[in-house]
């Protein structure tokens, strides 16, 4: 690497990830950066809920673990830490990392929390329309449990150059957790199009950890990934320019290949001409990607416009509650016992006048995935039946798991393994907001 280039290692690709690759990249990737992407559309509805019932908590689960385990290694090799673990609370999270470095002899450890991103009170007074159905954000009334724009990479920018050793997030871009770390280092303006759509293109292919090393990938027989159990992340060198070279750590499971880079840059995309991100309006349409070595690939190409006027909101809200219920059969005539005990159950929530919406009624093995009815081979010796629905009240979900543990001793011969449960369903809508009604701002705790 020369001075001109950064090098940026993916330390979790969401809220439950593997700890042993990010640890990996610190001791042996030469890193100048680690950034940990952790947030999913509802996980930050769960932070919200959790904060509700105590205002200390809000941020991701793993977030202690994750630090007393790679803050020491960071911390001696000068690697500085990005994330969004924050969640619904990154104040407070900074506030345990502080802690924790204290706990790990880790002085003068300065610690950033970058809010703004939540516009709950916004939402809440407000009649937004939403753009993933119809109706406004208006009609989901006082089930509304929070609301976060998606913010860019300015708020991370202004920590680093804050000094900061790590930097945590709420809501903001994926992309954004990577760009921030480059934009502070080559000084890009704000306004660089091009850099920031190349920047992104960098940051979407890191954004999901293990998937551009063969997570997701692997096809036994099509797409071979050597050991997948010790599956190693990804970390790119990045130029000047945007430009960069991905790589793994010599010796890490995974494969890193064109192909794997390719199915990586159309991870969820919609317009490949368009990706629409807080910082720029990205375009993907011209990468190119080269095998130059073993787990080494180039990344060239992209672009990028103007951002967009407006930033998305995903507001989540309470939307009652799911039941389900699980129950085996196996051996000859596995099949016809499943589906005669599917036929019990929906016949008893009729017959029980249980108030049930969007019931799936399924046998594992056979149609809970493809339903097209063209399965070719010997009928399954053995079946799970799942039944699940959605209940504006617990007692109606309730009933669901209820009637499929009834089957012991009400059904089918040769039942067994059955496992019930409800819980409640926080979904979520999304909306646009003016990009001014959502700023980020910073502030430190020292260890």
């Amino acid at each position: 690497m020369t001075a001109r280039t950064i090098r940026i290692g993916a330390g979790a690709g969401f809220s439950g990830d593997r700890i042993e690759p990010a640890l990996e990249l610190v001791e042996h990737g030469a890193l100048d950066f680690l950034a940990f992407e952790c947030l999913a559309e509802r996980t930050i509805a769960l932070a919200q809920a959790a904060r509700m019932g105590d205002p200390e908590a809000g941020y991701d689960p793993l977030l202690e673990e994750r630090m007393r385990i790679v803050l020491p290694a960071a911390r001696a090799r000068n690697v500085r830490i990005v994330t969004n673990m924050g969640a619904a609370n990154p104040a407070s999270a900074a506030r345990l990392v502080a802690r924790i470095a204290r706990e790990l002899g880790l002085p003068r450890l300065r610690v950033a929390a970058v809010s703004g991103d939540d516009v709950l009170d916004l939402i809440r007074a407000g009649d937004f329309p939403l753009i993933d159905r119809p109706g406004t954000s208006r009609a989901l009334g006082e089930t509304i449990v929070s609301a976060n724009a998606y913010l860019g990479a300015a708020g991370i920018v202004a920590a680093l150059d804050g000094g900061a050793d790590v930097v945590i997030t709420g809501r903001v871009g994926d992309p954004a957790l990577f760009l921030g770390p480059m934009i502070h280092h080559f000084g890009w303006a704000m306004d660089d199009w091009s850099r920031l759509g190349r920047g992104t293109v960098v940051g979407h292919l890191l954004e999901c950890a293990g998937q551009v090393t063969g997570g997701y990938f692997a096809d036994p027989g099509v797409k071979h990934v050597p050991d997948l159990a010790r599956l190693g992340f990804p970390f790119a060198d990045v130029d000047e320019h945007g430009s960069a070279v991905l790589g793994k750590v010599a010796g890490s499971g995974g494969s890193l290949t064109v192909a794997t880079c390719k199915e990586q840059l159309l991870y969820e995309i919609l317009d490949p001409g368009a990706y629409l991100q807080a910082d720029v309006t990205a375009d993907f349409r011209d990468v190119r990607f080269a095998q130059t070595g073993a787990d080494r690939v180039t990344v060239g190409g992209g672009g990028g416009g103007p951002h967009p006027a407006t930033l998305k909101v995903s507001i989540g809200y309470s939307d009652g509650f799911s039941g389900e219920g699980q129950i085996s059969y196996a051996g000859p005539g596995a099949v016809a016992r499943g589906r005669l005990a599917l036929d019990i159950v929906r016949e008893r929530l009729r017959m029980t006048g249980v108030a049930v919406t969007d019931l799936r009624c399924e046998l594992i093995g056979v149609d809970a995935i493809d339903r097209t009815g063209r399965g070719e081979g010997t009928e399954p010796r053995e079946v799970r039946v799942r039944v699940a629905g959605r209940a504006a009240r617990r007692g109606a979900a309730e009933r669901i798991g209820a009637e499929v543990e009834a089957l012991y001793t009400n059904g089918p011969f040769g039942g067994g393994g059955v496992v019930t449960g409800v819980r409640e369903v926080l979904a979520v809508a999304s909306t646009l907001i003016d990009r001014s009604l959502a700023c980020p701002s910073v502030h430190y705790e020292v260890a």
